[in-house]
Protein backbone atom coordinates (compact mmCIF):
# COMPACT_ATOMS: atom_id res chain seq x y z
CA UNK A 1 0.00 0.00 0.00
CA UNK A 2 1.16 3.53 -0.79
CA UNK A 3 0.27 6.47 1.43
CA UNK A 4 1.16 10.04 2.28
CA UNK A 5 2.50 10.21 5.83
CA UNK A 6 3.36 13.82 6.60
CA UNK A 7 2.20 16.75 4.51
CA UNK A 8 3.48 20.33 4.57
CA UNK A 9 1.88 23.08 2.50
CA UNK A 10 2.48 26.79 2.29
CA UNK A 11 0.43 29.25 0.24
CA UNK A 12 -1.22 26.48 -1.77
CA UNK A 13 -4.57 27.79 -3.06
CA UNK A 14 -6.25 29.27 0.03
CA UNK A 15 -4.19 27.17 2.43
CA UNK A 16 -1.71 29.41 4.22
CA UNK A 17 0.29 26.90 6.25
CA UNK A 18 -0.44 23.19 6.72
CA UNK A 19 1.64 20.76 8.78
CA UNK A 20 -0.26 17.51 9.35
CA UNK A 21 0.18 13.77 9.71
CA UNK A 22 -2.17 11.60 7.65
CA UNK A 23 -3.31 8.16 8.71
CA UNK A 24 -3.03 5.12 6.41
CA UNK A 25 -6.81 4.69 6.65
CA UNK A 26 -9.72 7.12 6.30
CA UNK A 27 -9.34 10.81 7.11
CA UNK A 28 -12.45 13.00 6.99
CA UNK A 29 -11.86 16.67 6.19
CA UNK A 30 -14.76 18.91 7.21
CA UNK A 31 -15.40 22.55 6.39
CA UNK A 32 -17.65 25.02 4.68
CA UNK A 33 -17.34 25.59 0.96
CA UNK A 34 -14.44 27.79 -0.08
CA UNK A 35 -12.38 27.14 3.06
CA UNK A 36 -9.77 24.85 1.47
CA UNK A 37 -11.03 21.27 1.72
CA UNK A 38 -10.61 20.49 -1.97
CA UNK A 39 -7.26 22.30 -2.00
CA UNK A 40 -5.93 19.69 0.42
CA UNK A 41 -6.87 16.88 -1.98
CA UNK A 42 -5.53 18.90 -4.90
CA UNK A 43 -2.13 19.12 -3.21
CA UNK A 44 -1.97 15.35 -2.74
CA UNK A 45 -2.88 14.86 -6.40
CA UNK A 46 -0.17 17.36 -7.41
CA UNK A 47 2.41 15.17 -5.68
CA UNK A 48 1.41 12.25 -7.90
CA UNK A 49 0.95 14.06 -11.23
CA UNK A 50 2.53 17.54 -10.78
CA UNK A 51 -0.70 19.15 -11.96
CA UNK A 52 -4.18 19.88 -10.68
CA UNK A 53 -7.06 17.43 -11.14
CA UNK A 54 -9.30 20.49 -11.59
CA UNK A 55 -7.65 21.41 -14.88
CA UNK A 56 -6.19 24.80 -13.89
CA UNK A 57 -2.78 26.28 -14.58
CA UNK A 58 -0.16 25.96 -11.86
CA UNK A 59 -0.12 29.74 -11.34
CA UNK A 60 -3.70 29.44 -10.05
CA UNK A 61 -2.49 27.13 -7.27
CA UNK A 62 -0.48 29.89 -5.59
CA UNK A 63 -2.38 31.83 -2.91
CA UNK A 64 -3.34 35.34 -3.96
CA UNK A 65 -0.63 37.73 -2.85
CA UNK A 66 2.11 35.08 -2.67
CA UNK A 67 4.84 34.44 -5.23
CA UNK A 68 5.07 30.70 -4.81
CA UNK A 69 3.44 27.71 -3.17
CA UNK A 70 5.37 24.99 -1.33
CA UNK A 71 4.34 21.32 -1.30
CA UNK A 72 6.33 18.80 0.75
CA UNK A 73 5.36 15.28 1.68
CA UNK A 74 6.71 12.04 3.05
CA UNK A 75 5.42 9.24 0.83
CA UNK A 76 5.48 5.72 2.23
CA UNK A 77 5.60 2.72 -0.09
CA UNK A 78 6.84 -0.87 0.34
CA UNK A 79 8.33 -0.02 3.72
CA UNK A 80 10.31 2.92 2.34
CA UNK A 81 9.80 6.62 3.03
CA UNK A 82 10.55 9.08 0.25
CA UNK A 83 10.59 12.85 0.44
CA UNK A 84 8.78 14.92 -2.20
CA UNK A 85 9.38 18.67 -2.40
CA UNK A 86 8.03 21.22 -4.85
CA UNK A 87 8.08 24.96 -5.33
CA UNK A 88 5.23 26.13 -7.58
CA UNK A 89 5.94 29.57 -8.96
CA UNK A 90 3.61 32.19 -10.39
CA UNK A 91 6.40 33.20 -12.77
CA UNK A 92 9.11 30.94 -14.13
CA UNK A 93 9.60 27.21 -13.87
CA UNK A 94 8.52 25.07 -10.96
CA UNK A 95 11.17 23.31 -8.89
CA UNK A 96 10.55 19.65 -7.99
CA UNK A 97 12.78 17.38 -5.90
CA UNK A 98 12.48 13.74 -4.88
CA UNK A 99 14.79 12.60 -2.10
CA UNK A 100 16.67 15.90 -2.56
CA UNK A 101 17.35 15.16 -6.24
CA UNK A 102 15.93 17.41 -9.01
CA UNK A 103 13.09 15.94 -11.09
CA UNK A 104 13.16 17.09 -14.71
CA UNK A 105 9.70 15.87 -15.76
CA UNK A 106 6.61 14.35 -14.20
CA UNK A 107 7.09 10.86 -15.59
CA UNK A 108 10.39 10.59 -13.66
CA UNK A 109 8.20 10.41 -10.54
CA UNK A 110 6.48 7.29 -11.89
CA UNK A 111 5.51 4.94 -9.08
CA UNK A 112 6.11 7.42 -6.27
CA UNK A 113 2.41 7.97 -5.60
CA UNK A 114 -0.77 6.87 -7.35
CA UNK A 115 -4.12 8.49 -6.66
CA UNK A 116 -7.75 8.00 -7.63
CA UNK A 117 -10.10 11.00 -7.49
CA UNK A 118 -13.88 10.93 -7.06
CA UNK A 119 -15.62 14.30 -7.41
CA UNK A 120 -19.04 15.73 -8.31
CA UNK A 121 -17.57 16.63 -11.71
CA UNK A 122 -17.24 12.92 -12.53
CA UNK A 123 -20.66 12.98 -14.17
CA UNK A 124 -18.85 14.46 -17.17
CA UNK A 125 -17.21 11.05 -17.68
CA UNK A 126 -20.60 9.81 -18.83
CA UNK A 127 -22.45 12.93 -20.04
CA UNK A 128 -19.44 14.65 -21.59
CA UNK A 129 -17.87 14.17 -24.99
CA UNK A 130 -15.36 11.50 -26.05
CA UNK A 131 -12.41 13.55 -24.78
CA UNK A 132 -13.56 13.03 -21.17
CA UNK A 133 -13.48 9.24 -21.51
CA UNK A 134 -10.17 9.27 -23.41
CA UNK A 135 -8.67 11.33 -20.58
CA UNK A 136 -10.00 8.84 -18.03
CA UNK A 137 -8.41 5.89 -19.86
CA UNK A 138 -5.10 7.65 -20.41
CA UNK A 139 -4.85 8.69 -16.75
CA UNK A 140 -5.29 5.05 -15.73
CA UNK A 141 -2.64 4.00 -18.25
CA UNK A 142 -0.22 6.56 -16.81
CA UNK A 143 -0.59 4.88 -13.40
CA UNK A 144 0.04 1.44 -14.89
CA UNK A 145 3.16 1.98 -16.99
CA UNK A 146 5.39 4.95 -17.71
CA UNK A 147 5.69 3.97 -21.38
CA UNK A 148 2.04 4.82 -21.96
CA UNK A 149 2.48 8.26 -20.43
CA UNK A 150 5.49 8.74 -22.71
CA UNK A 151 3.52 7.52 -25.75
CA UNK A 152 0.71 9.95 -24.96
CA UNK A 153 3.14 12.88 -24.68
CA UNK A 154 4.89 11.88 -27.92
CA UNK A 155 1.58 11.48 -29.70
CA UNK A 156 0.26 14.87 -28.58
CA UNK A 157 3.52 16.51 -29.65
CA UNK A 158 3.52 14.99 -33.15
CA UNK A 159 -0.17 15.82 -33.71
CA UNK A 160 0.59 19.45 -32.81
CA UNK A 161 3.59 19.56 -35.16
CA UNK A 162 1.72 17.75 -37.92
CA UNK A 163 -1.23 20.13 -37.66
CA UNK A 164 1.10 23.13 -37.90
CA UNK A 165 2.60 21.69 -41.10
CA UNK A 166 -0.84 20.93 -42.57
CA UNK A 167 -2.08 24.45 -41.79
CA UNK A 168 0.97 25.97 -43.44
CA UNK A 169 0.37 23.92 -46.59
CA UNK A 170 2.09 20.85 -48.03
CA UNK A 171 3.12 22.14 -51.45
CA UNK A 172 6.64 20.94 -52.18
CA UNK A 173 8.88 17.91 -51.85
CA UNK A 174 10.42 19.01 -48.55
CA UNK A 175 7.01 19.49 -46.95
CA UNK A 176 5.86 16.08 -48.19
CA UNK A 177 9.01 14.47 -46.82
CA UNK A 178 8.44 16.11 -43.44
CA UNK A 179 4.83 14.92 -43.47
CA UNK A 180 6.06 11.37 -44.16
CA UNK A 181 8.24 11.58 -41.05
CA UNK A 182 5.39 12.91 -38.94
CA UNK A 183 3.12 10.14 -40.25
CA UNK A 184 5.48 7.42 -39.02
CA UNK A 185 5.90 9.13 -35.67
CA UNK A 186 2.14 9.41 -35.33
CA UNK A 187 1.70 5.73 -36.20
CA UNK A 188 4.35 4.64 -33.72
CA UNK A 189 3.15 6.67 -30.73
CA UNK A 190 -0.55 6.36 -31.63
CA UNK A 191 -0.38 2.58 -31.96
CA UNK A 192 1.33 2.26 -28.57
CA UNK A 193 -1.35 4.41 -26.96
CA UNK A 194 -4.19 2.51 -28.66
CA UNK A 195 -2.72 -0.87 -27.69
CA UNK A 196 -2.53 0.30 -24.08
CA UNK A 197 -6.15 1.41 -24.11
CA UNK A 198 -7.35 -1.89 -25.58
CA UNK A 199 -5.41 -3.98 -23.06
CA UNK A 200 -6.74 -1.82 -20.24
CA UNK A 201 -10.33 -2.07 -21.49
CA UNK A 202 -10.10 -5.85 -21.56
CA UNK A 203 -9.84 -5.75 -17.75
CA UNK A 204 -11.74 -2.56 -17.11
CA UNK A 205 -14.96 -3.45 -18.95
CA UNK A 206 -15.96 -6.38 -16.70
CA UNK A 207 -14.87 -4.43 -13.60
CA UNK A 208 -17.17 -1.53 -14.52
CA UNK A 209 -20.10 -3.92 -14.91
CA UNK A 210 -19.46 -5.49 -11.51
CA UNK A 211 -19.08 -2.12 -9.81
CA UNK A 212 -22.27 -0.78 -11.39
CA UNK A 213 -24.36 -3.75 -10.25
CA UNK A 214 -22.90 -3.51 -6.75
CA UNK A 215 -23.74 0.21 -6.49
CA UNK A 216 -27.22 -0.25 -7.98
CA UNK A 217 -27.85 -3.32 -5.75
CA UNK A 218 -29.20 -5.21 -8.75
CA UNK A 219 -27.87 -6.92 -11.87
CA UNK A 220 -27.41 -4.58 -14.82
CA UNK A 221 -25.76 -5.08 -18.18
CA UNK A 222 -23.04 -2.52 -18.88
CA UNK A 223 -21.38 -2.79 -22.26
CA UNK A 224 -18.59 -0.82 -23.87
CA UNK A 225 -17.33 -0.41 -27.42
CA UNK A 226 -14.12 1.20 -28.62
CA UNK A 227 -14.70 2.99 -31.91
CA UNK A 228 -11.93 4.41 -34.07
CA UNK A 229 -12.31 6.15 -37.44
CA UNK A 230 -9.18 4.31 -38.57
CA UNK A 231 -10.73 0.86 -38.08
CA UNK A 232 -13.70 -0.52 -40.06
CA UNK A 233 -14.94 -2.37 -36.95
CA UNK A 234 -14.92 -1.61 -33.21
CA UNK A 235 -11.56 -2.55 -31.71
CA UNK A 236 -10.92 -5.12 -28.97
CA UNK A 237 -7.85 -6.55 -27.28
CA UNK A 238 -7.67 -9.19 -30.03
CA UNK A 239 -6.76 -6.39 -32.47
CA UNK A 240 -3.62 -5.16 -30.70
CA UNK A 241 -1.30 -6.76 -33.28
CA UNK A 242 -3.21 -5.14 -36.15
CA UNK A 243 -3.40 -1.62 -34.71
CA UNK A 244 -0.25 -0.26 -36.35
CA UNK A 245 -1.15 -1.45 -39.84
CA UNK A 246 -4.73 -0.20 -39.50
CA UNK A 247 -3.57 3.22 -38.40
CA UNK A 248 -0.92 3.52 -41.13
CA UNK A 249 -3.39 2.50 -43.86
CA UNK A 250 -6.04 4.95 -42.66
CA UNK A 251 -3.58 7.85 -42.50
CA UNK A 252 -2.45 7.18 -46.05
CA UNK A 253 -6.05 7.01 -47.25
CA UNK A 254 -7.00 10.35 -45.65
CA UNK A 255 -3.83 12.23 -46.54
CA UNK A 256 -5.33 14.32 -49.33
CA UNK A 257 -8.33 15.28 -47.17
CA UNK A 258 -6.05 16.27 -44.30
CA UNK A 259 -3.93 18.45 -46.57
CA UNK A 260 -7.05 20.15 -47.91
CA UNK A 261 -8.52 20.75 -44.46
CA UNK A 262 -5.23 21.51 -42.71
CA UNK A 263 -5.78 19.23 -39.72
CA UNK A 264 -5.08 15.66 -38.57
CA UNK A 265 -8.32 13.73 -39.04
CA UNK A 266 -7.17 10.24 -38.06
CA UNK A 267 -5.78 8.87 -34.82
CA UNK A 268 -6.43 7.93 -31.18
CA UNK A 269 -7.05 11.59 -30.30
CA UNK A 270 -10.44 11.21 -32.01
CA UNK A 271 -11.42 7.76 -30.72
CA UNK A 272 -14.56 7.10 -28.67
CA UNK A 273 -15.28 4.66 -25.85
CA UNK A 274 -19.05 4.19 -25.97
CA UNK A 275 -20.91 2.95 -22.90
CA UNK A 276 -24.39 1.47 -22.61
CA UNK A 277 -26.50 0.49 -19.59
CA UNK A 278 -29.11 -2.16 -20.27
CA UNK A 279 -28.67 -1.43 -24.02
CA UNK A 280 -29.35 2.30 -23.58
CA UNK A 281 -26.71 4.80 -24.66
CA UNK A 282 -25.29 6.02 -21.34
CA UNK A 283 -24.57 9.52 -22.61
CA UNK A 284 -27.94 10.30 -24.18
CA UNK A 285 -30.52 7.78 -22.97
CA UNK A 286 -29.63 6.81 -19.41
CA UNK A 287 -31.34 8.57 -16.51
CA UNK A 288 -29.45 11.00 -14.28
CA UNK A 289 -29.30 8.34 -11.56
CA UNK A 290 -27.95 5.75 -13.98
CA UNK A 291 -25.36 8.19 -15.29
CA UNK A 292 -24.18 9.07 -11.79
CA UNK A 293 -24.00 5.39 -10.82
CA UNK A 294 -21.98 4.65 -13.94
CA UNK A 295 -19.57 7.51 -13.19
CA UNK A 296 -18.97 6.08 -9.71
CA UNK A 297 -18.57 2.61 -11.20
CA UNK A 298 -15.93 3.90 -13.60
CA UNK A 299 -13.90 5.37 -10.73
CA UNK A 300 -14.25 2.28 -8.54
CA UNK A 301 -13.38 -0.06 -11.40
CA UNK A 302 -10.33 1.97 -12.38
CA UNK A 303 -9.11 2.00 -8.79
CA UNK A 304 -9.49 -1.79 -8.49
CA UNK A 305 -7.80 -2.52 -11.82
CA UNK A 306 -4.79 -0.39 -10.91
CA UNK A 307 -4.60 -2.14 -7.54
CA UNK A 308 -4.72 -5.56 -9.22
CA UNK A 309 -2.10 -4.82 -11.87
CA UNK A 310 0.32 -2.79 -9.76
CA UNK A 311 -0.15 -4.61 -6.47
CA UNK A 312 -0.68 -1.41 -4.47
CA UNK A 313 -3.90 0.52 -3.97
CA UNK A 314 -3.82 4.17 -5.06
CA UNK A 315 -4.60 6.82 -2.47
CA UNK A 316 -8.32 7.53 -2.72
CA UNK A 317 -9.47 11.17 -2.82
CA UNK A 318 -13.22 11.65 -2.32
CA UNK A 319 -14.13 15.28 -2.93
CA UNK A 320 -17.60 15.96 -1.51
CA UNK A 321 -19.06 13.04 -3.48
CA UNK A 322 -21.88 12.25 -1.06
CA UNK A 323 -23.52 15.64 -1.56
CA UNK A 324 -24.61 14.55 -5.05
CA UNK A 325 -25.89 11.06 -4.16
CA UNK A 326 -29.22 9.84 -2.91
CA UNK A 327 -29.26 7.78 0.27
CA UNK A 328 -29.23 4.39 -1.44
CA UNK A 329 -26.26 5.16 -3.69
CA UNK A 330 -24.36 6.85 -0.87
CA UNK A 331 -24.80 3.77 1.32
CA UNK A 332 -23.77 1.47 -1.51
CA UNK A 333 -20.63 3.52 -2.15
CA UNK A 334 -19.66 3.38 1.53
CA UNK A 335 -20.08 -0.39 1.50
CA UNK A 336 -17.81 -0.77 -1.52
CA UNK A 337 -15.07 1.71 -0.73
CA UNK A 338 -11.71 -0.02 -1.25
CA UNK A 339 -9.16 -0.42 1.51
CA UNK A 340 -6.17 1.88 1.74
CA UNK A 341 -5.53 5.52 2.49
CA UNK A 342 -8.58 7.69 1.81
CA UNK A 343 -9.12 11.44 2.19
CA UNK A 344 -12.78 12.42 2.20
CA UNK A 345 -14.06 15.99 2.20
CA UNK A 346 -17.53 17.05 3.28
CA UNK A 347 -19.46 20.19 4.12
CA UNK A 348 -22.33 18.27 5.68
CA UNK A 349 -23.37 15.02 7.28
CA UNK A 350 -21.90 11.73 6.11
CA UNK A 351 -23.82 8.51 5.44
CA UNK A 352 -23.95 5.81 8.08
CA UNK A 353 -21.03 3.42 7.94
CA UNK A 354 -18.30 6.00 7.42
CA UNK A 355 -15.75 5.28 10.15
CA UNK A 356 -12.87 7.72 10.19
CA UNK A 357 -9.50 7.18 11.82
CA UNK A 358 -9.07 10.94 11.97
CA UNK A 359 -11.24 13.99 11.40
CA UNK A 360 -9.84 17.39 10.46
CA UNK A 361 -11.49 20.77 10.13
CA UNK A 362 -10.53 23.35 7.50
CA UNK A 363 -11.44 26.97 8.14
CA UNK A 364 -10.10 30.12 6.52
CA UNK A 365 -7.18 28.30 4.91
CA UNK A 366 -6.05 26.51 8.07
CA UNK A 367 -6.31 22.84 9.02
CA UNK A 368 -7.07 21.89 12.62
Amino acid sequence: MTSVGHLWLQDFRVLRAVDIDLTPGLTVVRGENGQGKTSLLEAVYWIARTRSFRGVNDSMLVRVGAERAIVRAEVQSAGRTQLFEAEINTNGRNRVLCNRQPVARARNLYGLLRVSVFSPDDLALVKGGPAERREYLDELLAMLAVRYDAARSDYERVVKQRNALLRAGVRDRDANTTLDVFDEQLVSAGAELARGRLRLLDRLGPAVGRAYSALARDEHVVRARYDADWSPEPLTVSDVDAVEDLLRTAIAARRRAEIERGVTLIGPHRDEWRLTVNDLDARYQASQGEQRTLALALRLAGHHVVNELVGAAPVLLLDDVFSELDRARATALVEHLPEGQTLLTTAGALPEGVIAERTMAVCDGRVE
